[in-house]
């Protein structure tokens, strides 16, 4: 019988999603303010504050997405370990001991954390290599195999403890093969099909080409229309470099559909899922180079 012990998730998810929150506002502030301005200095200002504060977004929103299905799980065969893309599959007999971390010397944690999102690798002095797995740095527990040792944060550590021991106890029915997974694992899975490929580049080369293209015609452009009046003719203009936040948009919008496809990849049932979202990626991205030409095209 396989039995689960989740992570505490509930500190993690308030801190990831009020981040996500104050990053949303202050990313859409800087864009509010750039569409107030004209070009020059204040325009920059506005999209570098913009940029800054929705980049990190995507991370965010991928650790609190592997905080909600966090889990370690442990039956007499394996101990899994699941975290998002991460995936590691022990076979229960390669499991040298599992002791809390109060037991061993400091452990260096990794410089990236936030309460619920606590991973990474680090290598201690004596105990070598150690792998975080966890969303709680004050509460660990220390699993170690032969290649290296693996630091996670079950709520109840010790329910996880004695599972672990009667599964070693009861001994292992069937040899359960080792398995490793990490995002760039799933990156490289995807990137073998032809499709994805093709999906992912072409995105991608719309989004950068319209970006570039359109931080060189804002220059020359001056006014353009943004919207219609209700009898067809265009509305009041703005100025062109306001024309800069469609393609940040596009790309926004893009790295948010690739990460979320990948993350349903990862399972063969919703590789579809997965390449639907990265179909839409494709036609957001080309939808929106229409708008730039359609506006462009508009007389002012």
């Amino acid at each position: 019988m396989i039995q689960s012990f989740p992570p505490p998730r509930q500190p993690g998810l308030i801190i990831h999603l009020l981040l996500i929150l104050l990053l949303a506002i202050v990313g859409g502030m800087g864009l509010w303010l750039a569409m107030q301005t004209g070009l020059g200095v204040t325009l920059t200002l506005s999209i570098l504050l913009a940029a800054a504060a929705l980049f990190p977004i995507p991370f965010l929103v991928y650790r609190l997405s592997a905080l909600t299905r966090a889990t370690y799980s442990l039956d007499r065969d394996k101990m899994t370990l699941a975290w998002g893309l991460r995936l590691e599959q022990i076979p229960i007999s390669d499991v040298e001991w599992v002791r809390p971390a109060e037991l061993a010397a400091p452990l260096p944690k990794p410089w990236l954390r936030l309460p619920g999102s606590v991973l990474g690798m680090r290598r201690h002095p004596d105990l070598g290599p150690i792998e975080f797995l966890a969303s709680d740095a004050g509460h660990l527990l220390l699993v170690a195999t032969a290649r290296r040792i693996f630091a996670i944060s079950p709520a109840d550590a010790a329910a996880f403890t004695q599972a672990f021991q009667r599964a070693i106890e009861m001994g292992s029915l069937v040899s359960a093969p080792p398995r490793s997974i990490y995002p760039s694992f799933v990156i490289a899975q995807a990137w073998e099909s032809l499709l994805a490929r093709y999906l992912w580049l072409a995105s991608l080369f719309i989004n950068i080409g319209l970006l570039l293209w359109v931080s060189l015609m804002a220059q020359s452009l001056g006014n353009v229309p943004l919207g219609f009046l209700p009898s067809g003719e265009p509305a009041a203009t703005v100025p062109a470099a306001r024309l800069i936040l469609l393609p940040i948009a596009s790309l926004i919008l893009f790295v948010l559909g690739w990460g979320t496809g990948l993350i349903l990849y990862r399972q063969p049932e919703r590789r579809a899922a997965a390449q639907a979202l990265w179909v839409g990626g494709l036609v957001t991205a080309l939808l929106f180079l229409l708008a730039v030409m359609f506006i462009v095209i508009t007389p002012a």
